[in-house]
């Protein structure tokens, strides 16, 4: 798991590489957290283009950040999603809380 974050405009962008499982679920969080804490970004983009797997753990991180968001007023978006991955996400009713965008929607 690796996790690239780029930050231009108001929009922090990170684009998350591998698995999000219980094992690093953690690992992105503390580091999504620390950059939302240090640049409050009016946007936080989750770039899963590189993202094929995700347990519980993937919904809560998304949940987690919008309710970190949510405290500075921010948003959340999900983009590049996997047609499997989008699936799981709309069960957990995500497209509630952010906006969330398959792979080649625009």
């Amino acid at each position: 798991m690796k996790i690239e974050i780029e930050h231009y405009a108001n929009t922090l962008t990170a684009r998350i590489i591998g698995e999000i499982d219980h094992h690093n679920a953690k690992k992105i969080r503390e580091k999504l957290d620390t950059s939302i804490e240090n640049l409050k970004p009016h946007t936080l983009v989750l770039d899963f283009n590189q993202v094929n797997f995700m347990d519980s753990s993937g919904i809560g991180l998304i949940m987690g950040r919008y309710a970190t968001m949510s405290k500075i007023k921010g948003q959340v978006r999900v983009e590049n999603v996997n047609p499997s991955l989008f699936k799981v996400m709309k069960l957990a009713n995500l497209e509630k809380i952010s906006v969330i965008k398959q792979r080649g929607e625009v």
